[in-house]
C-alpha cells in the first residue's frame, strides 16, 4: 500500500509539472502574440512617416523647409506656381481651436450628466442617442453644414456668405461631441464608488463630491477623450471642405469668424485626385501631409506632458510636496484670479467681434455680478445652479441631434423607394438608386472592423495586462496616439502611395478596407485599454489565487466585464468607418460601377463618396442627395441598435456577476 501511494504522488506530481509547463509554454507564446499586435501600431505609424517622407521629400528639397512651410500664398496654378502652406495652417489651426472651445465645455458637462446625474432609465437612453453622433457620417455633417448651416449663418449675421471658418468650427465641434462624451463618461464611471462615499460621509453636497472627487479621479480618462476628439477634429476632411468656403488666405483681422478659410485636409481632398504622380505640386501635397502630421505629433506630446502633470498633481503625495511648500495660500488666491480676469477680458473681446461694444460691456458686467452672486450662494444653490447648467448643456446636444436627425428624416423619405434601393444611379446619379453604394459601404466597413478589431483588442490586453512601464511601452503608446491623432486624409495618401502605387495592389476594395482598418485601430486600442482598467485589481488577484493561469483570468474574469467598454469602442469604430470618405477618396471609391463583384482587387462605389459627389459636383441632385444621406442615417442606426442591446446584455451580465462575487 504504501508503495502504490508513493507510486500514485510520483504520478500526480509528473502530471502537475507537465501541466505547468504546458501552461508555461502557452503563457509565452500568448504573450509574445500580443505584443506582436500591440507593436503593430509602432510598424504601422513607421510606415506613414517613411511614405510621406518619401513622396513629400521633392518637394522641400526644391522649395526649402523654411519657404515651404512660412509661404504666404497658396496657388497651385499660378504662373509661376507657389506653395505656401503658412494660409493653409493657420486656417488648420483656427478651425481646430473654434470646434474644441465649442466641444470641450459641451462634452464633459454631457458625460457628467449621464454618468452623475441622469436616472438609470434616462441614461440608458441617452448614452446610445449621444453615441448616434458619432455614427452620423462626416458627409452628412458636411452635407447638413452646406444646406443648412451656412444659409442660417449668412441671414443670421447678414454675411454675404456662410461658408466660413465659423461654419467649419460649429460643424467640427459637433462631430467631436460623442467621443469626448463617451470616453468621458467611461471613464467618470469607473472611479469607485468608495470615493464617492468618503465625500458624502464628511458631509459633502453631490455636485461638491463631482467637481471636487469624481472629476478629479477620472481626468486622466476626460483628458484622453479630449485628445480623441482633437484628433477627429484635425483630422476631418470632407465636412470642413464643405463647409469653409476654401479660400487659402488669412482671415483679417485674425479673429473675423466669417471669413473663408482653407484647411490643409481640405487642400489635401480638393488638389489631389488631379495632381500628376510625380509632380513637385503632387510632392508639395505630401510635404503639406508631412506638416499636419508634425502638428498633430507636437499636439500629443504636449498633450501626454498634460497627463502626466495632471496625474502628479492630483496624487495625493505630490499634491502635499507641489503645493504646501511651493505656493502659498495668498499666492494660490492671485492666480486663480489672473485666470478670472483673463477669461472675462477674452470673453468680452470675443463678444465685442459678434455683438456691439455697448452689448458687450453689459454683458460682461452682468457675467461679473453673476460670479460674485454666486460666490455668496450656500452650497445647496450653488449645486442647483451647476446641475441646471448641465443639464441644459445635455438638452443642448440633444437639440442638435434632433435638428440634423429632423431635417435629414423630413426631406430624404420622399425619396426613398423599393427602387431607389435595389436600383444602379443613372443620368449622374440624379435619378435610378444607390444599390450598388450600399453594398459597397457594407464590404468596407466589415473588411476594417474584422482587421482592426482583433489586432485592437489583442494589443490592449498586453498594454494593460502584460507589458512593464518602460522605453518599450512608452514607444507602444506613442504610436498609438500619433495614429489616433493621424488626420483621415493622411491615411488615405498612405494608403494611396503604399497600398495603390507601391505594392500595386491598385484603387481597390481590399486597399480601401485596410487604410480603413488602419485609421479606427488607435480608438479601438484606446476605449479597450480603458474599458480593462475599469476592472477592479482584486478580481484578477482572486483568480491568479487559486491556481488559474493569467490568460484564464483575462478570458474568465478581466474581458467580461470590460466587454461594454470594448463595444463602445467598437460602435466609435463602426461608426467612424462607415461616413469615412478621405481614405477612400484615393484608394477604393468610384462614383459609378455597371455591376457588383466580390473581388477584392476591383473598386467600390461608396455611400459617403457617393453623396460628396452628388452634393458638390452634380447640379439638381438635391433629392437623391437626401435620399444617400437617409439611408446612411438608417444603417448607422441599425448598427448602433444591435450593439447597444450586445452591450446592455453584457453589462447585466457582468453586473450580476460582480454581485455574486
Amino acid at each position: 500500500m504504501p508503495k502504490r501511494n508513493s507510486s500514485r504522488i510520483k504520478n500526480k506530481e509528473l502530471h502537475d509539472s507537465i501541466l505547468v509547463k504546458k501552461n508555461s509554454i502557452s503563457e509565452f507564446i500568448i504573450e509574445k502574440l500580443l505584443f506582436i499586435a500591440a507593436v503593430s501600431s509602432v510598424v504601422i505609424i513607421f510606415f506613414i512617416i517613411f511614405f510621406l517622407l518619401r513622396e513629400g521629400f521633392r518637394a522641400f528639397e526644391l522649395l526649402g523647409i523654411f519657404n515651404f512651410v512660412f509661404g504666404p500664398e497658396w496657388v497651385p496654378v499660378g504662373t509661376p506656381e507657389r506653395f505656401g502652406a503658412f494660409p493653409l495652417i493657420v486656417g488648420t489651426l483656427l478651425v481646430t481651436v473654434g470646434a474644441m472651445i465649442f466641444s470641450i465645455p459641451l462634452g464633459i458637462a454631457g458625460a457628467i450628466f449621464i454618468s452623475e446625474i441622469a436616472p438609470f432609465k434616462l441614461k440608458s437612453i441617452l448614452k446610445p442617442t449621444f453615441e448616434l453622433l458619432a455614427g452620423i457620417p462626416s458627409v452628412v455633417y458636411g452635407f447638413f453644414g452646406l444646406v443648412i448651416l451656412t444659409d442660417w449663418l449668412r441671414v443670421t449675421f447678414n454675411q454675404p456668405s456662410g461658408d466660413s471658418w465659423l461654419a467649419g468650427s460649429i460643424i467640427l465641434g459637433i462631430m467631436a461631441l460623442p467621443t469626448i462624451i463617451s470616453v468621458s463618461e467611461d471613464a467618470i464611471a469607473s472611479v469607485p464608488k468608495e470615493f464617492k462615499e468618503a465625500s458624502y460621509g464628511i458631509g459633502a453636497t453631490k455636485w461638491q463630491t463631482i467637481s471636487k472627487v469624481v472629476v478629479p479621479a477620472a481626468i486622466s480618462g476626460i483628458t484622453a477623450s479630449i485628445i480623441l476628439g482633437m484628433g477627429r477634429a484635425i483630422g476631418e476632411t470632407m465636412a470642413v471642405l464643405m463647409v469653409t468656403g476654401n479660400a487659402p488666405i488669412i482671415p483679417s483681422p485674425i479673429t473675423n469668424v466669417f471669413s473663408p478659410i482653407r484647411t490643409i485636409t481640405g487642400t489635401l481632398g480638393i488638389e489631389m485626385a488631379e495632381t500628376p504622380v510625380g509632380s513637385i505640386h503632387y510632392s508639395s501635397l505630401f510635404g503639406l501631409a508631412v506638416i499636419l502630421f508634425a502638428m498633430v505629433l507636437i499636439i500629443n506630446i504636449v498633450a501626454g506632458r498634460a497627463m502626466t502633470k495632471i496625474k502628479e498633481i492630483h496624487h495625493p503625495s505630490s499634491r502635499k510636496k507641489r503645493f504646501s511648500f511651493k505656493i502659498s495660500e495668498s499666492q494660490n488666491r492671485v492666480i486663480k484670479y489672473a485666470i478670472l480676469i483673463a477669461f472675462l477680458l477674452g470673453l468680452a473681446f470675443e463678444m465685442y467681434i459678434w455683438f456691439n461694444l455697448t452689448y458687450s460691456i453689459a454683458m460682461l458686467g452682468m457675467i461679473i455680478l453673476t460670479y460674485i452672486i454666486l460666490k455668496k450662494l450656500s452650497a445647496n444653490y450653488t449645486q442647483k445652479i451647476a446641475f441646471t447648467i448641465i443639464t441644459l448643456s445635455a438638452a443642448l446636444i440633444i437639440f442638435i441631434l434632433a435638428i440634423i436627425l429632423f431635417d435629414i428624416t423630413s426631406k430624404g423619405l420622399p425619396t426613398l423607394s423599393w427602387s431607389f434601393l435595389t436600383q444602379y444611379p443613372s443620368d449622374i446619379g440624379r435619378a435610378g438608386g444607390i444599390f450598388p453604394a450600399i453594398v459597397g459601404t457594407l464590404y468596407l466597413v466589415a473588411g476594417a472592423i474584422a482587421f482592426a478589431l482583433p489586432l485592437g483588442v489583442l494589443g490592449s490586453i498586453y498594454l494593460t495586462e502584460y507589458a512593464k512601464e518602460g522605453k518599450t511601452t512608452k514607444i507602444i503608446r506613442a504610436a498609438v496616439d500619433n495614429l489616433n491623432g493621424t488626420p483621415s486624409i493622411v491615411f488615405g495618401l498612405f494608403g494611396f502611395a503604399f497600398l495603390v502605387l507601391y505594392l500595386n495592389i491598385g484603387i481597390s476594395l481590399i486597399a480601401g478596407q485596410l487604410t480603413l482598418g488602419f485609421m479606427i485601430l488607435p480608438t479601438i486600442i484606446r476605449t479597450t485599454e480603458e474599458a480593462l482598467r475599469s476592472v477592479p485589481r482584486s478580481l484578477r488577484e482572486g483568480s491568479l489565487a487559486i491556481g488559474a493561469t493569467k490568460w484564464r483570468t483575462i478570458q474568465k474574469i478581466v474581458l467580461p466585464p470590460a466587454l461594454p467598454g470594448i463595444i463602445t469602442g467598437t460602435v466609435l469604430s463602426i461608426g467612424r468607418a462607415v461616413g469615412e470618405t478621405a481614405p477612400i477618396l484615393f484608394t477604393a471609391a468610384v462614383f459609378s460601377k455597371r455591376s457588383i463583384t466580390p473581388s477584392l482587387f476591383e473598386p467600390v462605389m461608396a455611400l459617403p463618396y457617393h453623396l460628396y459627389v452628388l452634393t458638390t459636383n452634380v447640379p439638381g441632385s438635391r433629392e437623391a442627395s437626401y435620399g444617400t444621406a437617409l439611408v446612411l442615417l438608417i444603417m448607422v442606426i441599425i448598427l448602433y441598435a444591435i450593439a447597444t442591446l450586445v452591450r446592455l446584455k453584457y453589462w447585466k451580465t457582468a453586473r450580476m456577476g460582480s454581485g455574486s462575487l
